[in-house]
């Protein structure tokens, strides 16, 4: 990882923190926008490693009829095929059939005949597994993704195959534990649910073309320390532990321990391992375990419970008509004794990664949101504690278990939530003096992505820039899906708290209205939705990519548009077009960004030319003049704004007249006071029966 210094030094780029995008090396975001183009191509890097259109070689993907073998035949195979790159699935004769049980998932995506044709290109073949078929040679190999079973000496024995028969074949393993060091070849881990998580732990020399391809087909590699396990297996197979052992801890029973831990942290460690199949995901979860507890010690020790099970593959769950419904609440005392078996040990891992520096701090905090499941990534999660309080719950954890304690704790390691790769895990900002950028690395909005825009602002304004581009960061965010639904959940019980986040996080918003000389919103991804729409609008221009669909899915929640999305769009559109947006608001249906030209978006092109219209606003360039905000009162805005029809439902009916109702009254104020106007509605629906009998409420109620 190399520090802000030297990227200032080789690209004339001040940042805030490192750009993950550099970590592939690829550069910056305002690299590529001051390019026009995206650094690399997949048409590129296909042929870098595949070789040139009409010789391509294959993909070979072993043991592909596991559960990552045949996820993972399905997402590259759906990615390289059309690409001319031919895929060969491999595994032993009678396997059972992982890649058929994918076909349903791909035909969802993809309709029936484009299924057909990315299955046309999968060829299967079998093999003892100490030689290779002959017929394998005339797909000329080029890459080898080995899933093949945990045992380090069959690993190596497969790859010395490989080599022997194509010496020059690129080989990544996708080991859930062994380091690359001792399995002689680079790691690309995928995370799960492996047939639609995009994340991949990468262990490579440098930047290498594998990653690269990764990114370019639109995955999300994330480069990682050549370590045992990887950050997802210490955080995923870790907290399960945890959660083990504050089991027998206090004789809570599998079903309320993780009901517990979702309360608290969000994940479901036991219904996680259920989902997947619990005999392979015991003996995966006490695999990693058992190494870490070699190099690390007591505080990785697979716990009795995990012992059993991965020999028995007993699932945590009972049947699903055994499963209880009853519910008691903690004593007194469990409550703190509970934080401190799970939040202890999470800190205590943390701060071990965080030593080691496995990985770029966004990426090391994204990997628990993104494939553990957890609400917040661990480093925002331990940001969040502080690093005394964090360090309490450690203490506290280690009289509860003394075993943990020794070397594999690094107090110290938490002296680094000060700086500005903690402080900036989610937006990070650059500038090259004239123009700044601010990428969101995060596809859902919550308090600190808010908190990090505003310092991201702060400090672009403090070094002088005046003319912005706010985006996705062309890494860890392939689309913006809206605000994290999670956030409102104190809403639901507490009028206040509703009328604090929406009004929070609009006058964030805001602030790139009123900052800067030229502000410019640019959605490359393939969605834009909600708040994070609502933020973008607060920008003098958007710009977006012609296939991205936008809209508002709030009323589908629901929930009322709650970052002036009731009324700031309206200010910025002709008469004539406030039905168009009032369609959007009422239905939750996107529109194409190509189809909204003129009233939502202003300009919608291909990336290229999305790009360079985006870095020529911004740069004064073009003298294209902005949609002027109305700061005054839309005077008979009610009058001109189609009623809701009736659907039937009498919960989507009621969300449809609130909206239609916040939007009339919203847009008949002027600018000054519709903020606390739309905030007060926004807080007061969040408390009333339909939100909380709806999508956001059965969620909340789950939870808690």
């Amino acid at each position: 990882m190399i520090s802000d210094t030297a990227t200032r030094a080789t690209t004339g780029v001040r940042t805030l923190r490192q750009p993950t995008l550099d970590t592939l090396g690829l550069g910056s975001v305002l690299d590529i926008l001051r390019a026009g183009r995206l650094p690399v191509s997949a048409e590129e890097v296909v042929e870098a490693i595949f070789g040139p259109p009409g010789e391509r070689g294959a993909l070979v993907i072993s043991g592909a009829s596991g559960i990552v073998g045949a996820g993972k035949t399905m997402q590259l195979g759906a990615r390289l095929i059309p690409h001319g790159v031919p895929v060969v699935a491999l595994d032993l004769p009678g396997a059972p059939d992982g890649i058929g049980k994918q076909v349903p998932g791909l035909v969802r995506a993809f309709g029936r005949a484009e299924a057909d044709r990315i299955l046309a290109g999968i060829v299967r073949l079998t093999y003892d597994g100490k030689s290779l078929p002959p017929q394998l040679a005339s797909f000329r190999p080029r890459f080898l993704l080995e899933a093949v079973p945990e045992v380090l000496e069959l690993k190596r024995a497969h790859y010395a195959l490989f080599r022997d028969a194509f010496p020059d074949i690129e080989i990544r393993s996708v080991t859930s534990g062994f380091p690359a060091h001792e399995l002689g070849v680079p790691v690309a881990h995928p995370a799960f649910p492996h047939e639609v998580n995009k994340v991949w732990e990468t262990v490579e020399l440098g930047p290498s073309r594998v990653p690269q391809l990764l990114w370019a087909l639109g995955l999300v590699p994330m480069p990682v320390a050549d370590e045992w396990s990887f950050v997802l297996d210490v955080v995923f197979c870790g907290l399960t532990n945890s959660a083990l052992r504050w089991h027998r801890a206090s004789n809570m029973p599998f079903w309320k321990v993780d009901k517990l831990v979702r309360r608290i942290l969000g994940p479901n460690p036991f219904r996680a391992h259920d989902a997947i199949g619990a005999k392979g995901a015991n003996f995966l979860t006490w695999s990693c375990l058992h190494h870490l507890a070699e190099r690390y010690g007591a505080l990785f020790a697979p716990a009795p419970e995990l012992e059993e099970r991965k020999e028995s593959g007993q699932p945590w769950y009972p049947a699903n008509h055994f499963r209880p419904v009853v519910d008691w609440p903690l004593e007194p005392g469990q409550e703190e004794e509970l934080r401190a078996w799970l939040l202890g040990p999470l800190v205590q891992m943390t701060a071990l990664m965080m030593h080691e520096k496995r990985a770029h701090l966004a990426h090391l905090n994204l990997i628990g949101e993104l494939c553990a499941q957890l609400r917040r990534g661990v480093v925002a999660l331990v940001r969040d504690l502080g690093a005394e309080e964090a360090r309490r719950l450690v203490e506290s954890y280690h009289r509860l278990h003394p075993a943990a304690a020794g070397p594999s704790w690094h107090p110290e390691a938490l002296d680094a939530l000060d700086s500005p790769e903690a402080r900036q895990l989610y937006v990070n900002a650059e500038h090259d003096g004239t123009v700044g950028v601010i990428t969101l690395g995060r596809e859902a909005y919550n308090w600190d992505v808010d908190a990090e825009l505003g310092r991201a602002l702060d400090w672009l304004r403090a070094e002088g820039i005046e003319r912005v581009v706010l985006t996705g960061d062309f890494h860890l965010t392939t689309q913006l899906v809206g605000a994290d639904t999670a956030e409102f959940f104190p809403a639901l019980e507490d009028e206040a708290e509703g009328f604090r986040v929406s009004a929070a996080w609009s006058r964030t918003a805001r602030r790139l209205h009123e900052e800067f000389r030229t502000s410019v919103g640019l959605v490359t991804g393939k969605r834009c939705l909600g708040g994070m729409l609502e933020l973008m609008l607060h920008c003098h221009h958007l710009v977006a990519l012609d296939s991205a669909a936008l809209g508002f899915p709030e009323v589908t929640l629901p929930v009322l548009p709650g970052m002036e999305g009731t009324h700031w769009p309206f200010r910025k559109a002709r008469r004539e077009d406030w039905p168009r947006l009032m369609e959007l608001l009422l239905s939750g249906k996107p529109v194409r960004a190509a189809e909204a030209v003129g009233w939502l978006v202003d300009v919608a092109v291909p990336l290229e030319g999305a790009l360079q219209a985006a870095w020529k606003l911004a740069s004064g360039e073009a003298g294209a003049t902005r949609r002027a905000v109305e700061e005054g009162a839309l005077a008979g805005a009610g009058e001109a704004l189609p009623a809701p029809g009736e659907t039937g439902e009498p919960g989507a009916d009621a969300a449809r007249r609130a909206v239609h109702d916040a939007v009339a009254a919203a847009c008949s104020v002027p600018l000054t006071d519709a903020l606390e106007l739309q905030s007060r509605r926004s807080a007061s629906f969040m408390i009333g029966k339909a939100c909380r009998a709806g999508v956001v409420g059965q969620a909340a109620a789950r939870t808690a």
